[in-house]
């Protein structure tokens, strides 16, 4: 590569996530100041308000936590999606969704919603993530067994994923009545209000996620071309698939585990920054993550300000299928109408 490509190639990066942390800033901004109670600027600033206190010990860390799910979601779901050189590949195909789920559903129904096992994390969290870590190490453990590849272990991972939704709905059936709600807003999708010390693990280990992904970003691209030419150019293939699945289910355990299943972000976000930005993995990852978190913390946003309408707030997972799924309907359509034409 030329010193003028390279130059051009740091611009470009430069320019595309200026442009994304941008819009990520107006959205959190936003997201900060209106919900259920629009906050004023001039209180905000007021030592001892209770617009500050809302601010600092509510609003904020909410955001954040929006803004670190959706971050996760997007970069593993791009991250993914190269991988498989399939454009609607999404973070829940390796059965992350399933395990979590079935692992948090278990801890509600046995009443444990109001415990603490670790340091900032509710029994449903800690459950939600040994769920997923361990559907994750029983998906990628038969893909490598059945030595089919990529495929063999997304397909397992979609077994998976059906036999931990009839476990769920098991579950769903024995469950008294009064916890069946709280096991449905789970399943939905929901951000609440994480303590501090959640936030900063929960960010440490997306953080850790993200690095990785952002390391095999360039050999991404070369498995793109299929395997046999990324092996010619010394890519280890199967090493590589390996780093970015245990990467990409790192992620989204994290953010399954803290914030319930909340789809349509890892699918719809990198689909639509792909379209706007191409298809190289070093801008597109970043670019999706910054994407991915304005676009959660906008449907949260929505959830939040949804109460005015409802009286009562709407799962934010709800949010992005009503957002996602006509948008994304409308992206393939226009596809389908440009292959045509």
């Amino acid at each position: 590569m030329s010193v003028a490509s390279a130059n051009f190639s740091v611009a470009r990066l430069s320019a595309v996530l200026g442009a994304c942390a941008l819009a990520l800033a107006v959205v959190l901004s936003l997201a900060a100041v209106l919900g259920e109670q629009p906050l004023s600027l001039p209180e905000v600033f007021t030592e001892g308000s209770t617009a500050r206190s809302i601010l600092l010990s509510i609003r904020l860390p909410r955001v954040a936590l929006a803004a670190l799910v959706g971050a996760s979601l997007a970069a593993s779901g791009c991250a993914l999606q190269g991988l498989t050189r399939n454009p609607l590949a999404d973070p829940f195909v390796l059965g992350v969704s399933g395990g979590s789920a079935l692992g948090a559903t278990v801890a509600l129904a046995l009443g444990l919603s109001a415990f603490t096992l670790l340091p900032g994390l509710s029994a449903a969290s800690v459950f939600g993530l040994a769920g997923a870590f361990g559907a994750t190490v029983l998906v990628m453990g038969v893909g490598r067994l059945s030595r089919g590849g990529p495929h063999a272990t997304l397909l397992a991972g979609v077994i998976f994923n059906s036999f931990a939704l009839a476990a769920v709905l098991f579950v769903k059936a024995l469950v008294a009545p009064d916890q069946l709600g709280e096991v449905l807003y789970w399943l939905a999708g929901r951000l609440g209000h994480e303590q501090p010390s959640t936030l900063v693990a929960a960010t440490l280990l997306e953080g850790c996620a993200f690095a990785a992904l952002w390391v095999l970003s360039g050999r991404l691209n070369l498995l793109m071309l299929g395997d046999d030419d990324a092996a010619s150019l010394g890519i280890d293939v199967a090493r590589t698939r390996r780093q970015v699945l245990l990467s990409t289910s790192l992620a989204v355990s994290v953010a399954v585990a803290i914030s319930g299943l909340i789809g349509f972000v890892g699918l719809l976000v990198p689909h639509v920054v792909r379209l706007l930005f191409g298809a190289d993995n070093r801008v597109l990852l970043p670019a999706s993550a910054l994407c991915g978190a304005a676009f959660l913390a906008l449907a949260d946003l929505l959830a939040r300000l949804s109460f005015r309408a409802f009286n009562q707030e709407l799962p934010v997972g709800v949010v992005t299928a009503l957002l996602g799924g006509p948008l994304f309907l409308l992206l393939l359509m226009r596809a389908a109408r440009r292959r045509a034409g």
